[in-house]
């Protein structure tokens, strides 16, 4: 496997448009600081870069909102992203922002470069005219329905339901957002990357890791869904992309190119960019030299991503380094899917979300436990949800239960017994290591199976498997709880002082070293620990690498005779009715569903309504359907015939309760096999203000098969 000098890490810039709230953490800035942390902790030279992106259509149309100039909104945004990243304790080696001089000269370096080269295609085609608002529109002005998914508010570059790209004359009944006008096809004229002459050497590049005879990632190593829609796109034919815009905000296109006059370059042909103007930023700031990070080969490139961003990092930005010729490809794009949020989409349109910055102000002092909520349900490999509850239920069972009470013991006792001091031991002294007596260990031994546990978390993080690299913490605080359960020094001491020595001391090294191992995962928590034990603070260059050294020889990472201090709380358990307040306002400052009228679809014809054949029917039985934890399969008798449903009601309803239950049907349904039961047909559900279905039935009575018209 190749082996890497450096690493070059990126986390999506986010938009300076709008708060952050959870479902961004946990898409694309959590799992590269984890990452990060510990390379750091294994003495990788690594650099962590992002950046506000600040240019755009989605900069103008929240000034229009919020009644601002664009840069007085991105640099409100800006302070409030710094503010929150710090906060929650993301640590960015350069935070740059693409507003920035640097950033718009290196942007339109890229773009004088591929222009000279010939790369770009010039065409005049038809777009978007918003004739109210006598202005071409961009895609983010234009919103209509996806014709992927059916989401009624695709914008015309991106679904963010489905995560689809899209171009805005794709979509189906397409408004301005400026006049909520239909808009008009009128012509302009833009560059054109032609990602068709890409295809060939992506789809290598993207299948094989290869590019000609040089290896430059192994496909086995990416996730799935990425790779599978970076197929799809393949698989569908790459088609030519306008890099320019007609807009009034952005990276101008060069002056001295023909033509240039009133555009800007496409916010997808400058925010990357903004991570190469970022790496040249924190070089200049502390004497580097960027180029190797972004031009050697022995460099390994990562981008931290969310699911609706993996075509532009994986097949856009990719063929505009190559079309520039001398920089790196990335050997990763470990792309996170979506969190959702008490069992809704996150939606800042309707405010329904968390913001992390109310968060930080509500919970003082909580920003580990909010980290480990959502580590533990990142969305690596499937959309994955936070809720209050399961927040609580982390906290409390886990963090306090476990983890504090562990720490807690240790620290006590080894200043009751010891006056605070790590004390010897006889090395010839066994412990109970299991729950069964006969099973004794020397403490060395179980030093190593301490090695051996940080050894599983270490191959978990190099495989970008942060839950399962969080787990393996909570087993090695589990395996102290269990040393001092099944020893009980408390009631030892009494008999056995010098056994008793041997399981603190061999506690006290379990301590040590989840101080240094939780460090990327909790970084707060790993100082509270450090100084707690009375050690120096992690500095994060290859503190793990030097215990895990000491560990593999069987030596003490906690020497014997040095003073620890006080017994202190890690964490605090929090009560029901913190989180109650939390829900209601999450309730409370969601925008509501509009009105009926407003919420009305657009117009059908009478004859598509009698197209559906939608009847009265009973439930006769039901039953969860396995490993899908939303549905259940329904028998209903429909009269003339019994069919199967499969309907995702079980989060609100057990089988047991609704046998019996009279419900609407939509009766022909094209059939499809849902998790390989196949589905005739559809249950009508009405959904309220917090998310809950209930049934649409007919008035009790009715017999089954009849026609609803």
């Amino acid at each position: 496997m190749k082996q890497f000098e450096r690493y070059l890490v990126t986390s999506a810039l986010p938009y300076a448009n709008g708060p952050l709230h959870l479902g961004h953490l946990a898409g694309a800035y959590l799992s590269a600081d984890i990452y990060v942390r510990f390379q750091r902790l294994m003495g990788k030279d690594i650099v962590y870069i992002c950046g506000s992106d600040e240019n755009g259509a989605a900069i103008t149309i929240r000034s229009k909102k919020e009644g601002l100039s664009p840069q007085e909104i991105v640099d409100k945004y800006d302070a409030l992203f710094r503010e929150v990243f710090e906060g929650i304790g993301i640590s960015f080696d350069y935070y740059h922002r693409t507003s920035d001089p640097l950033h718009h000269e290196t942007a339109q370096e890229f773009f004088k470069n591929l222009e000279s080269k010939g790369e770009f295609v010039e065409k005049e085609s038809e777009q978007y005219y918003d004739d109210s608002a006598k202005m071409f529109l961009a895609d983010r002005y234009i919103l209509g329905t996806c014709p992927k998914c059916s989401h009624e508010e695709a914008y015309g570059d991106q679904c963010e339901n489905c995560g689809s790209a899209l171009s805005p004359t794709e979509l189906i009944n397409p408004i301005s957002t400026l006049s909520k006008e239909k808009p008009v096809l009128k012509k302009t004229k833009h560059w054109y990357l032609p990602l068709d002459k890409y295809e060939a050497w992506l789809r290598e590049w993207i299948e094989t890791g290869q590019l000609g005879e040089e290896q430059l990632h192994y496909p086995d190593e990416w996730k799935n869904h990425v790779l599978g829609q970076c197929r799809s796109w393949l698989d569908g034919g790459l088609q030519p992309r306008s890099m320019t815009r007609d807009l009034d905000w952005g990276v101008d296109v060069p002056k001295s190119i023909e033509g240039a006059e009133g555009k800007k370059l496409y916010v997808w042909m400058d925010a990357p960019i903004g991570y190469i103007s970022s790496t040249k930023a924190w070089a200049k700031e502390n004497g580097k030299d960027w180029e190797p990070y972004w031009k050697d080969d022995k460099t390994a490139l990562i981008h931290f991503i969310g699911k609706d961003n993996i075509v532009f990092h994986c097949l856009i930005f990719p063929s505009i380094l190559k079309a520039h010729g001398d920089y790196v490809l990335p050997i990763n794009v470990p792309a996170n899917q979506f969190l959702n949020l008490e069992g809704r989409k996150f939606s800042t349109s309707k405010n329904w979300a968390v913001w992390v910055n109310d968060y930080l102000k509500d919970f003082p002092g909580k920003e580990d436990e909010l980290r480990y909520a959502l580590i533990k349900n990142m969305p690596e490999l499937k959309d994955s949800e936070f809720t209050w509850k399961g927040y609580q239920d982390a906290n409390n069972t886990e963090l306090v239960n476990n983890l504090a009470n562990f720490v807690n013991r240790v620290i006590v006792l080894i200043n009751k017994y010891y006056d605070g001091v790590v004390p010897d031991y006889d090395e010839n002294l066994m412990i109970t290591a299991a729950e069964n007596e006969e099973d004794m260990a020397y403490h060395e031994s179980e030093m190593l199976l301490l090695y051996d546990n940080l050894d599983s978390l270490c191959s978990a993080l190099r495989k970008y498997d942060f839950r399962a690299a969080l787990k393996k913490i909570m087993d090695i605080s589990s395996l102290g709880n269990q040393l001092l359960q099944f020893n009980a020094p408390w009631k030892l001491v009494k008999t056995d002082e010098e056994t008793v020595k041997v399981v603190m001391n061999l506690a006290l090294q379990y301590v040590t070293a989840i101080s240094v191992a939780i460090k990327p995962f909790l970084p707060f928590t790993s100082d509270k620990l450090r100084n707690l034990l009375q050690l120096e603070l992690l500095q994060e260059k290859g503190e793990l690498v030097d215990i895990m050294d000491d560990l593999a020889e069987g030596k003490n990472i906690i020497e014997i005779g040095h003073t620890i201090g006080k017994p202190t709380h890690l964490f605090t358990r929090i009560e029901n009715s913190v989180m109650d307040e939390q829900r209601n306002k999450l309730f409370a400052g969601a925008v509501q569903e509009e009105s009926e009228e407003s919420q009305v679809k657009p117009n059908i014809a009478f004859e598509d309504f009698t197209k559906m054949d939608i009847r009265t029917a009973t439930i006769l039985t039901a039953e969860k359907v396995e490993k899908a934890d939303k549905l259940l399969k329904l028998e209903v008798d429909l009269g003339f015939e019994k069919r199967t449903v499969v309907s995702g009601i079980a989060k609100f309803y057990k089988p047991e309760e609704i046998i019996g239950q009279e419900v609407l049907v939509l009766a022909n349904l094209a059939p499809r096999k849902i998790r390989g039961v196949e589905s005739k047909g559809m249950i009508l559900m009405a959904e309220n203000e917090e998310g809950r279905l209930s049934f649409v039935s007919p008035e009790k009575g009715w017999s089954n098969g009849f026609s609803v018209s």
